[in-house]
């Protein structure tokens, strides 16, 4: 044995490890004695919640995974789902939350290989990213720095890598200040008959590692993303990945070239746990054992124990099966592209898992019971309390200008072109939008005319005020983003970002949220094919805001009738598609509330996904038919704000008007959902004639609010506001904060 299995097994250090007494006790009856310090930590690895959902698992199996186009669901690196001629799309999205924070430019950085290799060990060429960030808030003295540090991470290695960022998030709230969340999304195209699986298969056959070499960076780092922070959280930087995405780029070409050669019977990328949790995954899914000599493992640091190797995530490293006959050639292939290539172990027939190191046993463990027998959970949990609504006259006035104004200058709805045009947007040129509008947009190569679309979804400060609508409207706000470009929605990834499980109330959050948006998703035929949970995000017991971010994706057969969220031309109608026939609104946990007036109380908008699907629906095909000249969907500050945004986003003004003789505050700011804003020409009377008409014919309107035109905004009675004040208001607040000269008014 080594000496490091010698070291004593106390409670201090089973605690150390993220295990509890009898989750250790439960290890003693599985394996039937001791286990050495390797094994500890190699069970602390499979079985924390980051590796091993135990907490969310039962909750998890109730989403909605299957449908027409979903070739694979959660359970592989990526969900894959078919998009016709052939191929298919590979998507997934995972959390970095833990390490950005502690050191944000590695953190979000190999967050973003993280996911890349998620989906290119699939077989796939990744076209697309996106990312999910919350920070505190902006007055917040790590504030500053961790946005400059994320978003130089998650720029310097995705622009390196050579995939284009086409869309994401960015917002700030207090309830982050100790625990940032940063989740990232990618995308690749392969052949539907080229997909590859980690599953392994076959004994006696070799299992190789690629890539680099492995250090020390990143040991336990799995362990530590689950577990809370506290004062001491400086001290786990060591835990922190530390990424090179050039040599990614040469791993993603180097399995690309191999899997086209046939070599390749199974293949896991070596992403959190590292070592342990690839080999483990690859031979339980292929009832096999698997046998490792950690002396054949290519190493960048001197004296590194058997512990430390299983447990390193150092990136850029994918585990493989090969087809014997192709050793030679799979290393020509690799040597080529300058990147390490060893046989460092076989399959076997035991179902055991054997780690040799020095010419001793550092482990033998049953291979299916580190994940099969990992401790399963239904935490109790509390329905959260809803709140009561605002009552009928409970309206603060505010001058419809002016809060515009300072909303759109705010940190939650002010433009994040700061953000965004740090990232490569427009690599391998085949992206049709730039970030900013409701969806990204790229093309499928070898396709004339079809495109994808991808976009990034939540309200938080909804999912804590009802956490079951909160989950139903991020889904459907994905869904909704997706459909204004022309998008039919395929499906999505999901990313559940909550506090400590073991407080029923925050468990509460997470089942009730899960039960929305799988209630979204089967009635929007949008399933969930991949994701990850987040959860313990809280620092000294302050919880984050309950955050599950939603990932979607959807297909346009033909990009050349793509819409827009900008107005097209002087002259078009502005409808209202959607309106509720009454005109009625719902203001309570709107941004008007929150940023005007200081209030969060009430519940939030209702969603009803009858109507979400019927609306969405009808303008897909408004968008198909070529009769809608831009679309954009109504979110986040209600009708004003969307307004606003097609006005900047074109420098065309617009003046709108509503039917009622004094201008209600909630019709200008409420949040209902299921609404878009459509343009079509003026001069086409009969078109918008048939659709107001068809419109009321499916149970909702389709009001003409407006007149595209001129260089002012004009709402209702309301001063009007030039665009370029709009634009001034809109683009200023972030470069004032990354200056240091905005946090103080924010």
């Amino acid at each position: 044995m080594t000496a490091q299995t010698t070291i004593a097994i106390t409670p201090d250090l089973i605690k150390a490890h993220g295990l509890k007494p009898d989750e250790y006790q439960r290890i003693l009856d599985l394996i039937g004695r001791e286990p050495s310090f390797t094994e500890l930590g190699i069970f602390s690895a499979m079985w924390n919640e980051h590796c091993s959902y135990k907490s969310s698992k039962k909750w998890l199996r109730t989403l909605p995974t299957r449908g027409e186009v979903v070739i694979q669901g959660p359970g592989e690196n990526a969900g894959v789902v078919d998009i016709g001629d052939g191929d298919c799309v590979v998507f997934k999205m995972e959390s970095h939350n833990h390490p950005s924070y502690i050191e944000p430019y590695q953190g979000a950085a190999t967050g973003v290989g993280g996911i890349l290799r998620d989906v290119f060990t699939m077989g796939a060429r990744p076209v697309a990213a996106m990312n999910a960030l919350r920070f505190g808030a902006p007055d917040h003295p790590k504030t500053r720095h961790l946005v400059a540090g994320v978003v130089s991470g998650v720029g310097g290695y995705g622009n390196s890598f050579g995939v284009p960022t086409v869309g994401g998030e960015v917002n700030f709230d207090a309830r982050y200040n100790g625990n940032i969340l940063v989740n990232a999304f990618a995308a690749g195209i392969a052949r539907t008959d080229a997909i590859f699986l980690s599953e392994a298969k076959g004994v006696g056959l070799p299992v190789v590692y690629l890539g680099a070499k492995t250090g020390r960076d990143g040991v336990g780092g799995a362990t530590m993303a689950s577990a809370e922070f506290d004062d001491k959280i400086d001290e786990k930087r060591p835990t922190v990945q530390v990424g090179d995405p050039f040599t990614e780029k040469c791993l993603l070409e180097a399995c690309l070239e191999l899997m086209a050669s046939g070599a390749v019977i199974a293949i896991q990328d070596m992403g959190a746990a590292g070592l342990t949790c690839s080999a483990v995954e690859m031979g339980a899914k292929g009832n096999l054992g698997i046998e490792l000599d950690l002396d054949k493992v290519p190493v960048r640091e001197e004296r590194m124990s058997a512990y430390e190797m299983m447990l390193s995530e150092s990136q850029e490293r994918m585990l493989m099966v090969l087809r014997p006959e192709k050793e030679k050639e799979a290393e020509a292939i690799f040597r080529k592209w300058d990147l390490d290539f060893a046989i460092v172990g076989h399959t076997t027939d035991d179902l055991r898992f054997r780690v040799l190191h020095g010419g001793a046993e550092a482990a033998n463990l049953p291979i299916k019971d580190l994940g099969d027998k990992a401790p399963e959970y239904d935490r109790p949990w509390t329905e959260p309390k809803k709140p009561a609504p605002l009552a009928e006259d409970d309206i603060p006035q505010a001058d419809v200008a002016d809060a515009l104004l300072k909303m759109l200058g705010g940190p939650d709805l002010s433009s994040r072109r700061w953000v965004w045009e740090q990232y490569d947007t427009l690599i391998q040129g085949n992206s049709l939008q730039l970030p900013g509008g409701d969806a990204g947009v790229v093309r499928v190569d070898g396709h004339p005319a079809k495109a994808l679309a991808f976009s990034s979804d939540v309200t938080p400060r909804y999912c804590e005020a009802d956490p079951f609508e909160g989950g139903k409207q991020a889904v459907a706000e994905c869904w909704r983003n997706l459909t204004a470009t022309g998008a039919d929605p395929l499906a999505a990834t999901d990313n559940l970002n909550f506090g400590n499980p073991e407080r029923p109330e925050i468990m509460g959050q997470l089942v009730m949220a899960i039960k929305g948006i799988g209630e979204a998703c089967r009635e929007l035929n949008f399933p969930i094919v991949s994701g990850n949970v987040s959860l313990y995000n809280e620092t000294n017991g302050q919880g984050i805001l309950p955050t599950p971010t939603i990932g979607g994706v959807g297909l346009i057969p033909d990009w050349s009738r793509m819409a827009r969220a900008a107005f097209a031309a002087e002259g078009d109608a502005i409808l209202l598609v959607g309106a509720p026939p009454s005109w009625g609104a719902h203001l309570a946990q709107s941004i008007y509330m929150r940023d005007i007036h200081g209030r969060t109380d009430g519940p939030p908008p209702p969603v009803d996904l009858a109507r979400e699907k019927l609306v969405g629906d009808f303008v897909r095909a408004l968008i198909r038919q070529g009769a809608a000249t831009a679309v954009h969907d109504v979110s986040d500050g209600g009708l004003s704000v969307a307004l606003a945004e097609m006005a900047m986003a074109s420098g065309i003004g617009a003046t709108v008007s509503l039917p009622y003789p004094t201008d209600p505050i909630p019709v200008w700011f409420g949040e209902d959902q299921a609404r878009y804003l459509v343009t079509v020409p003026s001069a086409d009377k009969e078109l918008l004639r048939d659709i107001v008409e068809e419109a009321l014919s499916h149970g909702f309107a389709a009001p003409i609010i407006g007149t595209t035109g001129g260089a002012e905004l004009k709402l209702g009675m309301a001063r009007a506001i030039p665009v370029s004040e709009l634009k001034a208001a809109h683009e200023s607040w972030f470069p004032r904060f990354m200056d240091g000269k905005a946090a103080e008014t924010a």
